[in-house]
């Protein structure tokens, strides 16, 4: 009796690390994302930016080139 619950007791440890881990890289994964779309909304704008320069260049070209 008293090794069964030393063991119940050494699983629940071990289960409330694991649950501390996964919080932790829970965590750590939602602000990696959270950086990740931050990257991706600012590389659009700068994509958008770069073709509507690259539209108005263009619409200056002669149309016989």
């Amino acid at each position: 009796m008293e090794a069964d619950l030393k063991t119940l007791e050494d699983k629940i440890g071990q289960l409330v690390e694991l649950t501390q881990r996964l919080r932790g890289d829970n965590r750590e994964l939602r602000q990696q994302l959270a950086q990740a779309v931050s990257d991706n909304k600012r590389l659009e704008e700068k994509v958008d930016a770069a073709r509507t320069r690259l539209e108005a260049l263009l619409e200056r070209l002669p149309e016989d080139v």
